[in-house]
């Protein structure tokens, strides 16, 4: 039995729901609006949630990091994000927030022995990443481990998809593709619709100029399809991401790393079922491609 870089995908693949619940189950805004934070869409949240392990952190910061959000709208939501809450409560809302919304989402499964095993398993991958110019991935590592197996879970899914995220994006600067360029080449390979990635709220003049930047390289047709080097160079780029996400599962051996798989599609399930996570996402869930 081989652990090739489709189970190093499917292990994300799973993981991600689970982490992503933070950032719309009702839950955690209610207790992001508890902090002060608005709530009538999720980005105010989702800002602090996501950068508060790193610190009281500005803009530039949050917007080197995560890359590919239209940098108005980082600042929009990150100048004063530490003036509404401090990093600790806000640390403190989104754990209470995980804890609530898992309970509600798992029901009979929390503290299951099978949510136990997962969790172990899941954690002693995300203990065995090497955080070294992974930013994101180190801020969630410093962070202290919970006990319960929920929750435990969660904070192995998030270092995990951070220090995927982090790997992600220094194969995007591998292959020459700026923050614009990667949703315009994404969107073009297929990974969604273009309207979905207007979330990320770039404007039509930023899309279309990158757009052009991409097409002068070969990489997209006028029209904005994508030609066959842009999908040899998107395909270059998850093959690179799964490959710099591939260490911390060496930590398991190839039957735990399909237990662990095993174990996870029940609460993955459970989570996807209750309908909170967009149907389609800027982040290509779903997406294969032939690494031959």
């Amino acid at each position: 039995m081989t652990r090739g870089l489709g189970t190093i995908r499917q292990l994300w693949q799973l993981l991600e729901p689970v982490h992503a619940t933070l950032y719309y189950a009702p839950e955690a805004f209610e207790q992001a609006a508890a902090l002060g934070y608005a709530t009538d869409e999720r980005w105010p949240s989702y800002f602090a949630y996501r950068a508060a392990p790193l610190g009281p952190v500005g803009p530039h910061v949050v917007n080197a990091l995560f890359y590919s959000l239209s940098p108005r709208m980082v600042e929009r939501h990150t100048a004063t994000a530490w003036r509404t809450a401090s990093v600790e409560r806000v640390l403190e809302a989104r754990s209470a927030g995980v804890d609530r919304a898992l309970r509600k989402l798992l029901g009979d499964r929390i503290g299951s022995p099978d949510l136990r095993e997962a969790a172990e398993l899941a954690r002693r991958a995300a203990e065995s990443a090497d955080t070294a110019g992974r930013p994101m991935a180190a801020a969630n590592a410093a962070l202290p481990w919970p006990e319960e197996p929920h929750l435990m879970l969660w904070q192995a899914a998030t270092i995990l998809r951070e220090h995927r995220g982090d790997g992600h994006v220094v194969a995007l600067q591998a292959h020459d593709i700026g923050p614009t360029e990667a949703l315009v080449s994404h969107a073009a390979a297929g990974a969604a619709p273009e309207e979905v990635f207007s979330s990320r709220q770039w404007t039509d003049e930023e899309w279309s100029a990158a757009r052009e930047r991409l097409a002068r390289r070969g990489l997209l047709e006028a029209d904005g399809r994508i030609t066959e080097g842009g999908l040899r160079v998107r395909t270059s780029i998850e093959k690179l991401t799964d490959e710099l996400a591939a260490a911390p599962w060496r930590a398991l051996t190839v039957a735990e790393t399909a237990r662990l798989a095993e174990l996870l599609v029940p609460p993955v399930l459970d989570i996807v079922g209750a309908g909170l996570l967009p149907t389609q996402s800027t982040l290509g869930i779903g997406m294969t491609y032939d690494y031959t």
